[in-house]
């Protein structure tokens, strides 16, 4: 008989969260461990293992299991390793799918957690049945998973599709982005993007705002949400400009990639139209004619608490 289950692993930096998923997409049971308390990567492991074990003996044991999928900080997928993840306990290339594999005996593969979301939305949610589409997370960063031909892209090196990364602001007032460079999109449009652009609007002008009762070290994209529900003129100015930068990137991932819909998830999707009518605004007004009105714009339709570990599991079908 089929084996009717796969495991599905969410590796944070702060939190690894991973559950059993059945064939339908159902998460039948989670648990977690705190990732920054094993600077042994051996140790990590270990827990994994014991941990992982008890759901998986709740569901009837190791021969249920068809295999493991792990989204992961810059996971590769074609090595299986984890390659310097800035935010990890370990540094340097970890064999993670290796030791995985050779821990519980069964297969393990592993990607980055952005190509993990699209691989959830493509298996189980917004983007079922569909062969070309570009899946956005909009968090802490900007993630991306591009998928052409119903195959993710992994480029030559397995680090392909680092849509966050592309140029939003040219020249030397772009901002300072957490991988070196300046001015990309992450920069931007990130919930930390977000929230340095109030802290901008806030010490550069004098515009009233709610926004100004609070500590501007303090201020996040949630903030600015609440404050654009009582039509707060600066935070309704900063989805626009957020949604500018966003609209007019996706204007050039549509020339170069021609998909059905971008597919977005992530807290800042939260805001609902206030993000996303200045991303098809702009995006519209960019794109090259050929495009115009024909890719969708869509929030992920899977739910925040199982979607990451979902999008892990989708691995362990292939």
């Amino acid at each position: 008989m089929e084996k009717p289950y796969v495991m599905g692993i969410d590796m944070g930096g702060t939190n690894t969260v991973f559950g059993v998923v059945d064939a339908r997409g159902h998460v039948i049971a989670r648990s977690s461990i705190k990732t920054q308390e094993y600077t042994d990567i051996k140790k990590y492991v270990n827990t994994l293992h014991k941990e992982m074990m008890k759901l998986i003996d709740s569901v009837g044991g190791i021969d249920q299991i068809r295999g493991i999928g792990c989204g992961a900080p810059n996971g590769n997928y074609y090595t299986g390793n984890i390659e310097d993840a800035p935010n990890l306990p370990w540094k340097g290339i970890v064999p993670f799918s290796e030791m995985m594999t050779d821990k519980f005996g069964i297969p393990c593969r592993i990607t980055n957690d952005a190509n993990a979301a699209a691989m959830g939305e493509m298996t189980y949610g917004a983007a079922r049945g569909m062969k070309n589409f570009i899946m956005i997370t909009l968090g802490t960063g900007v993630g991306s998973g591009i998928v052409i031909d119903g195959k993710v892209v992994y480029g030559h090196d397995g680090h392909a599709g680092e849509l966050g990364h592309t140029t939003a602001v040219r020249g030397d007032n772009g901002r300072l982005c957490g991988c070196g460079k300046t001015g990309c999109l992450e920069a931007y449009a990130s919930a930390t993007g977000v929230a340095r652009t109030a802290r901008e609007i806030l010490e550069t002008t004098d515009k009233k705002s709610l926004l100004r009762d609070l500590k501007a070290e303090n201020i996040t994209s949630k903030d600015v949400f609440d404050a654009a529900e009582q039509g707060d003129e600066v935070a309704l100015e900063i989805f626009e400009t957020t949604g500018k930068y966003l609209g007019e990137k996706f204007a050039d991932y549509i020339a170069f990639s021609a998909p059905e819909a971008i597919v977005m998830f992530g807290g800042l999707t939260k805001s609902g139209d206030y993000i996303m009518k200045p991303i098809r605004e702009h995006m519209e007004k960019n794109v090259m004619p050929r495009w115009k009105g024909k890719v969708r714009l869509l929030f992920s339709d899977l739910k925040e608490a199982d979607a990451a570990v979902l999008g892990a599991s989708a691995l362990a079908w292939e």
